[in-house]
């Protein structure tokens, strides 16, 4: 077996079957990476999500044990959709992320990876080969800057020079000893745009992000947002793109190579009253083959009510009230009774004081309470 020719026969088929950038690195323990994730655990700035030890995080012969290299994907996504739909007065909408735009991306990788093993396999019959993408345990950005298809910005995301940092990342891990590329430099220089603009001041410092306190990762918790956050977050369903938005390396970037990754307009943007009135089938038949609704309905709908706060939406006002006096959930009628709150009409203060007497969460009565207090103030 000559594994440069393999190598090079490799990146040509890469690019046949939608795979936008790919890179080789060795299989070695991510000695930086390890402690970097110890010090996240210590100042407590993980988000929760994250799989398996640090050491399995770090050190890739721990998942396959004939390890040799790691083989990284990219896949380009889009940042612009055409005929954007405007909310306005009366009628407003949320926003999910880009992350979350056309198909599920972990299914999108997962197919190219598993194309990509197949062809492999079928040129090395004894070629191992595993394969992840973002919940595996491998860190899939320090994978991607070791194989040089990009560096590590600031914003934690790799940016790659081509495509900027809206790109999918995957890995594959192979006995394989392929000759590594080598890392791209760092193009960050003393730009700091990205830390200046992050809503809540989750970035640190370059490359140090506190999740507990970042918009990506408040979307998809399950419980009460904390108040500090909840005006922050403005009309975002899922995911947050300040960082990536803002930044030079992404100017004029655009892909538009993968029609599966292409976004429905009106489900990347969808009217927010509606949203408050979904099943469960309802939600999984419309959202389910997004990336943002891996988390389940729940959140989502506690977003929406922010948004609707938000914007002080009255016209809203008979849904929320609907939802904080009959809805199940803690959770979303308490968070309906700070959108009633914000929204503060007479109407609103009457549903929140009926509400209080027969409410027995104490938490949601805490936000009834709080709610009430607020509009006082006004």
């Amino acid at each position: 077996m000559n594994v440069d020719e393999l190598k090079k026969d490799i990146q040509a088929y890469a690019k046949t079957i939608g795979i936008d950038e790919i890179g080789f690195a060795a299989a070695d323990i991510f000695t930086e990476l390890k402690e970097r994730l110890r010090r996240q655990q210590e100042l407590n700035y993980q988000s929760g999500f994250e799989k398996g030890s640090i050491e399995e995080r770090t050190e890739p012969k721990r998942l396959l044990p004939e390890a040799q290299s790691i083989i990284s994907i990219a896949v380009a996504y889009p940042s612009r959709m055409d005929n954007t739909p405007r909310g306005t007065k009366g009628d407003r909408r949320g926003i999910f992320a880009r992350a979350s735009w056309g198909i599920d991306y972990h299914v999108a990788l997962k197919e190219r990876l598993d194309k990509l093993g197949e062809y492999i396999q079928e040129r090395v019959p004894d070629a191992v080969v595993k394969s992840m993408v973002d919940t595996g345990e491998l860190s899939d950005r320090a994978v991607a800057e070791r194989a040089g298809v990009g560096f590590s910005g600031k914003n934690t995301s790799i940016i790659t020079k081509e495509h900027g940092s809206f790109v999918y990342l995957g890995e594959m891990l192979t006995n394989i000893p392929f000759i590594p590329d080598s890392p791209i430099e760092d193009g960050c220089g003393d730009c700091t745009i990205c830390l200046d603009a992050c809503p809540t001041g989750a970035l640190i410092q370059g490359g140090q992000l506190n999740a507990q306190r970042c918009i990506a990762f408040l979307t998809q918790t399950k419980d009460f947002l904390p108040e500090e956050f909840r005006n922050k977050i403005g009309n975002r369903l899922y995911g947050c793109d300040t960082c990536q938005q803002v930044c030079p390396w992404n100017r004029d970037k655009d892909a538009h190579f993968h029609e599966e990754l292409e976004p429905d307009p009106e489900l990347v943007k969808p009217r927010l009253r509606p949203m408050l009135h979904l099943s469960n089938r309802e939600f999984k038949e419309k959202f389910g083959h997004m990336s943002g609704s891996w988390r389940g309905k729940k959140p989502i709908q506690r977003n929406v009510i922010i948004a609707l706060g938000h914007y002080k939406e009255k016209t809203a006002e008979e849904d929320l009230v609907a939802v904080m006096k009959r809805d199940p959930r803690p959770v979303i009628r308490g968070t309906a009774a700070w959108s009633l709150g914000k929204i503060g009409t007479d109407t609103a203060r009457e549903a929140l004081a009926e509400t209080l007497e027969k409410e027995d969460d104490e938490q949601v009565q805490f936000e009834i309470e709080n709610a009430l207090s607020v509009m006082k103030v006004k």
